[in-house]
């Protein structure tokens, strides 16, 4: 799929997410708000590629207070790699979790081509979406930067490293009680297990 086809689709997999707020209260962020936003997420200036992780294992007093919940725990890596074909900045999310009541380990990922604020400027997201059509996410960080908060209505979800077309009709569908998570920012070792290869592997390990 062509950039200038997933950018649109990617925003508008986003604006889905925020749909119960209204497209209307939201603005697209300058590149100076970007920029201090992008320091924010990765705790300093990104250099060529940087990492974020945050991870959230939801314990049995939190589950009983949310009965509907079907996510049993979850890790989002946000990562950014500035390309040297066009020297910018992008960022991408991938996220693992586990289903209260279903085995198995099962993931999503996609790009990340937006940043919006509210319009009272009280908070800032980062808009990700899955390619074709696979729904999307917004990413926004606690004034503390030391939790990410995740709203999404639905996202093409498959197996841990196993994703074929049969998956294309699995979604995590968010309900009453999983339309927003607060996970809680960690060492990136804890996301090794979303790494795509050994380099970043590496990376993620390192202290």
């Amino acid at each position: 799929m062509k950039l200038a086809l997933i950018l649109p689709l990617a925003f508008v997999a986003f604006i889905g997410v925020a749909r119960a707020e209204g497209a209307d209260d939201f603005r697209e962020a300058t590149p100076a708000e970007t920029e201090t936003f992008n320091a924010r997420m990765y705790a300093g200036t990104p250099g060529k590629t940087a990492y974020a992780c945050f991870v959230r294992r939801y314990d049995a007093e939190h589950l009983a207070q949310h009965p509907k919940q079907k996510v049993a725990s979850m890790k989002l890596l946000v990562s950014a790699e500035t390309f040297e074909a066009d020297e910018q900045l992008h960022n991408s999310f991938r996220i693992g979790f586990r289903y209260r009541h279903r085995s198995g380990d099962f993931d999503s990922s996609g790009s990340c081509h937006h940043t919006v604020l509210t319009k009272d400027g009280s908070e800032v997201r980062l808009g990700c979406g899955v390619d074709c059509e696979g729904g999307g996410l917004g990413i926004a960080l606690s004034k503390d930067d030391k939790s990410a908060i995740v709203r999404l209505e639905s996202i093409r979800i498959w197996q841990h490293n196993k994703a074929t077309e049969d998956d294309d009709n699995r979604t995590l569908v968010a309900g009453s009680d999983d339309g927003i998570f607060r996970l809680e920012r960690t060492d990136n070792s804890e996301c090794a297990a979303l790494a795509y290869d050994r380099k970043e592997l590496a990376a993620l390990r390192h202290k």
